[in-house]
C-alpha cells in the first residue's frame, strides 16, 4: 500500500511512500529497543546536551519545517515556524528540568529505607494527529527520551515527511541511531506493533474511535496507555460581556489552527439580549480573516488539511442549515 502526501491548497502530490512490510517494522522495534538498553543508562546531563542540541536545530530551520507543514496539510506559514520553536521551548524545557521531575521521593514507612523510584519503560509507540505534526510529536518525545526511554512514531498518513523531519532532527542533534523511529504504516499495522512484546505502553492524541482501538488493544496487551482525545466545551457570551472583545476571542478561538484543534472554539453560546449585537461583530470579525495560500506570510486560514475533511464540513454546514440555521458567511 502507498501512503501519499498531497498539498491540500492545490491537489498536488509531493511524494508517495511505500508502506512498511510487517518484517521491516518488527525489525525497527528490534533495533529501537536494543538502542534503548544503552539510553536507559545514559546521565541526565548527556540526554540534556543532545535534547537542547535538537532545539537548536528547530530554532534555526524552523522556516523550513513550517514549509513542510504548510505542503503536506496546509497550516500557514507564520503558524508553522511558531509550532516549531514551541517543540524547541518543550526540548529546553524538559532538558532543564527532568532530572528533578524523575528525582526519587522518599516516604516514612515501617520499612528502613523506603522510596518512589521513576525508572524508564522501553519503547514507547506514538500514535499522533496530523493537526500540529510536530508539536504533538515532540510534546512527547522530549519528556519520553529525557525519561530515559526510546519511540516509535505511527505519525498520520498524510504528514509522513514531517514525521521523517521529527526523526532526523533527534539523529542530526546526536541521539543514538534508533532510538527515534519512524514507522510509515497505515492504522491497520498499529495493533501489531502494540502486541510487539519490546513495545512497552502507548500514546495516542486523535479522535474517539481511534482512542478506544489503541486503548482497546493496549489493555489486552496489559500495556500502559495515555490518551489526549478530541473535545467540544462552549464558549459562552453573557449580558455584562464586552462585547467588542468577545468577538475578537472568539474569533481568535474558532480560526486557531485554520479551526483544525481540539482546543478550537467550536459552539457559541450567547444571552439573547445581546445575540444580534454579537453576531454583527462576530461574522464582521470572522469575514476579516485573511483566508489564502498558506506558505504566504499573510494568509491566517489555511486549507482543511484534506479533501475528505473539507466535504464532511460541506455536509455539515448543508445539514444544519436544512434544520434551520442561517448561513451568514460564506457556504
Amino acid at each position: 500500500m502507498a501512503i501519499q502526501a498531497i498539498n491540500p491548497a492545490t491537489n498536488e502530490v509531493l511524494k508517495t511512500y511505500d508502506e512498511m512490510t510487517p518484517a521491516t517494522v518488527q525489525d525497527i522495534v528490534n533495533r529501537t529497543h536494543k538502542a534503548f538498553l544503552d539510553w536507559r543508562g545514559t546521565t541526565f546531563s548527556h540526554r540534556a546536551a543532545l535534547m537542547r542540541k535538537a532545539a537548536e536545530i528547530l530554532r534555526a530551520n524552523s522556516r523550513e519545517y513550517a514549509r513542510l507543514m504548510a505542503q503536506e496539510m496546509g497550516k500557514p506559514m507564520r503558524d508553522g515556524v511558531a509550532e516549531a520553536q514551541k517543540c524547541a521551548l518543550a526540548c529546553d524545557f524538559y532538558a532543564e528540568h527532568a532530572e528533578k521531575f524523575l528525582v526519587r521521593e522518599r516516604v516514612t514507612t515501617e520499612a528502613r529505607n523506603s522510596f518512589v523510584t521513576f525508572n524508564p519503560l522501553g519503547v514507547i509507540l506514538a500514535v499522533m494527529p496530523w493537526n500540529f505534526p510536530f508539536w504533538q510529536v515532540f510534546r512527547f518525545a522530549a519528556p519520553g527520551l529525557m525519561a530515559g526511554n526510546a519511540a516509535v512514531l505511527k505519525h498520520a498518513s498524510n504528514v509522513p515527511g514531517c514525521a521523517l523531519s521529527i526523526e532526523d532532527v533527534f539523529r542530526r542533534a546526536g541521539f543514538p541511531e534508533n532510538l527515534f523511529r519512524t514507522l510509515i504504516i497505515g492504522s491497520r499495522q498499529v495493533d501489531a506493533v502494540i502486541e510487539h512484546p519490546q513495545v512497552r505502553a502507548a500514546t495516542l492524541t486523535g479522535s474517539g474511535p481511534a482512542g478506544r482501538a489503541v486503548a482497546r488493544k493496549a489493555g489486552e496487551m496489559l500495556k500502559k496507555t495515555v490518551l489526549e482525545l478530541g473535545g467540544s466545551d462552549p464558549y459562552l457570551v453573557l449580558e455584562d460581556a464586552d462585547l467588542e472583545l468577545a468577538a475578537g476571542v472568539c474569533t481568535k478561538g474558532r480560526l486557531v489552527n485554520s479551526g483544525q484543534s481540539c482546543i478550537a472554539a467550536k459552539r457559541f453560546l450567547v444571552v439573547d439580549k445581546i445575540r444580534r449585537e454579537f453576531e454583527e461583530l462576530f461574522v464582521k470579525r470572522m469575514s476579516a480573516a485573511k483566508m489564502g495560500d498558506p506558505l504566504s506570510e499573510e494568509t491566517e486560514v489555511g486549507p482543511l488539511a484534506r479533501h475528505d475533511l473539507r466535504d464532511e464540513l460541506h455536509r455539515q454546514v448543508e445539514d444544519s442549515v436544512a434544520k434551520g440555521a442561517r448561513c451568514l458567511l460564506g457556504g
